[in-house]
């Protein structure tokens, strides 16, 4: 019996040498780029740091002497198609973390430091606390914070926010299934040097998430706007956003947004025209409507956008501001797609000339995918602009220096977020 078992370890024993040696000469598996950014933020997480961001910047000329390399718009929220029309760098750049203290509370602090064309800033400082026994879902928090729920990417504007001042809040009371935010603030913020203009304060409110219909979600939100103003009035807000996904077909999503607003109170939910000085400007009377459609099929992807806004100012003329466009991009390779973007505004102001502008951008864009939404996207792009007589009138000390009525600007630029 001991001799079997001695010979069958001289059998055994190279045999697992040998398959010992084979699996460490074996390469190690391959991650992709995917699964290693995977890996190292599911690490991240774990160790509660927060890692976010955003980045654009490049190269851009304008096809004339003294025109601007963008920003080319009538002055409203709704006209500013950015596709070639930016002509800036902005970069954001977010660090979190966060620290768990057992029995479920934790808490963390974020600040968010930013550089727009060589001046820096911080856009968000702020902490939290959340977890606590007597209210487990819900988060608070104080300082300077992004309060958003959802912009039109196309025109650079979130349209509902609450956010960028100093203030307080409380995140993700119950509502049925619906989530309450609540939140108060001042009027000052890292970005100047006055904490109470006017001592303007306001109050805000967030409904999210409310069920609707099939697909379809609703938010509201509410705004009340105080102070001592030498000019103008306290305000306030109101906004309805619908969500509806599939809209229509697979793959198409529709937002409706009605908004109105009135003194010192935008239609964001922020505040309307206080400087940095500690002089009111006049308030005003707002409404806006504005429907976006974005979609993904195949290769084609896009945003588009058709929105009117009216703006009755306490001491000037009435202005309607109209907007029509959007922008369209298609697969052509694995990392190539071609994108095209069209703008028509106008604003109509009280006895005044009709203002219109408008703009086309083509553009050859370099991103890991061709979907609308994938970035890293670097861009080659080149664009037009025209406008009419009155708004070369209105815009004399801007776009439209030497009473010039077109521009052309080419440029390449990257954008991306994380």
């Amino acid at each position: 019996m001991r001799t079997k078992t001695i010979n069958w370890l001289w059998i055994a024993l190279p045999l697992a040498w040998h398959i010992q040696a084979r699996a460490d000469a074996a390469p190690a598996p391959q991650l992709s780029a995917e699964q290693l950014s995977g890996a190292v933020k599911k690490a991240l997480d774990e160790m509660g740091f927060q890692f976010d961001g955003y980045l654009r910047s490049g190269f851009y000329a304008s096809a004339g002497d003294n025109l601007p390399k963008g920003q080319y718009q009538l002055g409203g929220d709704l006209q500013h198609y950015r596709l070639g029309n930016e002509g800036d760098t902005y970069i954001e750049f977010g660090v979190g973390k966060k620290w768990t203290l057992g029995n479920g509370v934790s808490w963390g602090a974020y600040v968010m430091p930013t550089l727009y064309n060589g001046k820096t800033s911080a856009s968000q400082v702020y902490g939290y606390i959340s977890g606590l026994e007597f209210a487990p879902n819900l988060t608070l928090w104080a300082g300077q914070r992004y309060h958003r729920i959802q912009d039109i990417h196309i025109l650079d504007n979130w349209l509902m926010q609450d956010g960028d001042n100093y203030g307080a809040g409380v995140d993700g009371i119950a509502v049925g299934q619906a989530r309450l935010n609540l939140s108060v603030s001042s009027s000052g913020s890292y970005a100047n040097d006055n904490a109470s203009l006017n001592n303007a304060r306001r109050a805000n409110f967030q409904l999210t998430g409310i069920a609707s219909n099939p697909g379809g979600k609703l938010t509201l939100t509410g705004a009340a706007i105080g102070g001592d103003f030498a000019i103008g009035k306290p305000g306030a807000a109101l906004g309805l956003l619908h969500n509806q996904k599939d809209f229509l077909a697979a793959g198409l999503n529709n937002s409706l947004f009605l908004q109105t607003s009135t003194g010192h109170a935008s239609l964001s939910g922020q505040f309307y025209n206080l400087d940095n000085n500690g002089a009111a400007q006049a308030g005003a009377r707002q409404s806006r409507i504005a429907d976006v459609l974005d979609w993904q099929r195949g290769r084609f992807g896009g945003q588009a956008v058709l929105g009117w806004q009216t703006v009755a100012p306490d001491n000037a003329a009435k202005y309607r501001d109209a907007t029509l466009g959007g922008r369209l991009s298609y697969g052509v390779a694995a990392n190539v797609k071609l994108l095209t973007e069209i703008g028509l505004t106008s604003r109509d102001t009280d006895n005044q000339p009709l203002q219109r502008l408008n703009k086309a951008t083509l553009a050859v864009a370099f991103s890991p995918n061709t979907d609308f939404w994938t970035r890293p996207e670097l861009r080659v792009y080149a664009s037009h602009f025209t406008w009419n007589d009155a708004a070369a009138q209105a815009n004399l000390s801007g776009f439209a220096v030497g009473g010039r009525t077109h521009a052309a600007t080419v440029g390449v630029q990257i954008e991306a977020w994380w």
